[in-house]
């Protein structure tokens, strides 16, 4: 089911809107270049187990939605906006990231290539957890890409926002830096806290850290951002955007998703006042 049969339904939390629709049909009522950043997570075309969306299309099928999803963003998108597009492939469909992303070629510039690395290997230590894969075919798949798409190909970032220290800290004059931070680059350790339970992750098939979203937003760097996600979920975006002092707009076609996202924002709201001493 591609959109719902009822009308659209809006709700605000904070600063914050959640608009429990097809994004398809909200993402145009937004108004045109209004949108700092864009940070989402569509489904994958996997087979994952969503409520209300079939997670099985023919490929041609999936590659022409997300088309139309992304034409739709453009719009709204300011001419120096952000739009952070998360997506994998799978061992037995590897192509489908890079097929969407050449779809996307006249509508975008690919400024950056992030590898969200989810668990990583070094000598005899491993850190971090991936979803196991059977058979002896293929490797596990511990990463996911992040394409960092703009309008221009040329939209200054704030590198430093999350950046890392230095381990050589003679680099820091020698390389002309004025504070011990250096670009993290692209390649993003972001592991997945340990759960025991589909609850714990709020019953949905597949979510991201809120740290991700997190960097996405302090990478671009403006103040009090706008920022949308049209494949909203559990809320982890807004969540982000709550804690990065931005203001969020997601979309999500699922109810139950919805009234997650909204209590799980309200939970981020008292953090903030917690931290700031209000």
């Amino acid at each position: 089911m591609d959109q719902l049969a009822t009308a659209d339904l809006t709700f605000t939390e904070h600063r914050h809107r959640l608009i429990c629709g097809d994004c398809l049909t909200v993402l145009p009522t937004i108004d045109a270049g209004s949108v700092d950043v864009v940070v989402t997570s569509p489904p994958y075309n996997l087979g994952m187990t969503y409520r209300d969306y079939n997670d099985r299309r023919k490929e041609d099928e999936y590659l022409d939605w997300l088309t139309r999803v992304a034409h739709a963003v453009r719009r709204v998108m300011k001419a120096e906006g952000s739009f952070f597009l998360n997506i994998s492939g799978s061992s037995s469909a590897p192509w489908l990231p890079f097929e969407l992303i050449v779809r996307l070629r006249p509508l975008f510039v690919l400024q950056n290539h992030i590898a969200w690395i989810k668990s990583i290997a070094t000598r005899d230590d491993a850190v971090g957890h991936y979803k196991p894969v059977g058979g002896r075919r293929f490797l596990h798949h511990n990463h996911e890409h992040i394409f960092h798409l703009t309008l221009t190909g040329d939209v200054k970032l704030d590198r430093l926002a999350i950046g890392v220290p230095f381990k050589d800290k003679s680099n820091i004059a020698r390389r002309g830096h004025v504070r011990d931070l250096r670009c993290r680059g692209n390649t993003w350790f972001i592991p997945y806290d340990t759960v025991q339970s589909k609850a714990a992750k709020f019953h949905h098939p597949s979510t991201f850290p809120v740290a991700l979203p997190r960097w996405c937003i302090r990478l671009h760097g403006h103040d009090n951002a706008v920022v949308v996600d049209p494949f909203m979920g559990t809320g982890t975006t807004l969540v982000a955007a709550e804690l990065e002092g931005a203001r969020g707009i997601g979309i999500d076609m699922d109810p139950a998703y919805v009234a997650i996202a909204r209590r799980r924002l309200v939970e981020a709201g008292h953090v903030q006042h917690k931290l700031s001493g209000v």
